[in-house]
């Protein structure tokens, strides 16, 4: 079976779940820190797949990578759900997946601005505001980083737009326009 339709499934029922139990923006709170620290710390993914590591122990680990509370009904038995179908390991994947779904329910579009540096904040405020122009109605999940490989300049990407307006992509259309000719 496809791996990216059994995360998707496992997502649609935890959303249509919480969203039933009014605790969809709480899960998606929830959701948002387990794929944060699957992506901060690799050594999570292996030790979720870990056959020797006891199931309580992975769903112990996935509480608290989540920080989910003791007593919270909807992950306790979401993670039994996982448990009991050794389902686990995807943990990160329908967690991505339920992010994707609630911004799609919730009209959220997912902005990241990569700089080469800091911008100042008026620039910053500019640009926030020329986005939220171009997003109309929806809302915006606003991200900044910084990287000094882009030398100067700026990228924006909306969900799968990008708009690269980096030097270090005006360097590689030149050395590309350079090699053609």
């Amino acid at each position: 079976m496809n791996q990216g339709l059994i995360p998707n499934r496992y997502a649609k029922a935890l959303y249509e779940y919480a969203a039933e139990s009014g605790s969809d923006k709480r899960v998606f709170d929830l959701m948002q820190k387990l794929a944060e620290a699957f992506a901060s710390e690799p050594e999570l993914t292996k030790a979720v797949s870990n056959p020797f590591v006891s199931r309580r122990d992975k769903i112990q680990l996935l509480d608290t990578a989540s920080g989910v509370a003791a007593g919270d009904d909807v992950m306790e038995r979401f993670m039994t759900l996982l448990a009991d179908n050794n389902r686990l390991d995807m943990a990160r994947d329908i967690a991505l997946a339920y992010l994707k779904m609630y911004r799609l329910k919730h009209n959220i579009r997912l902005v990241t601005v990569t700089s080469a540096a800091p911008m100042a904040p008026a620039d910053e405020d500019r640009l926030r505001k020329l986005i939220q122009r171009h997003l109309g109605s929806a809302q915006m999940e606003y991200r900044h980083l910084i990287d000094p490989d882009l030398i100067g300049g700026f990228v924006v990407s909306i969900d799968n737009e990008k708009l690269d307006a980096s030097v270090a992509n005006e360097l590689k259309q030149l050395r590309l326009k350079l090699l053609s000719k």
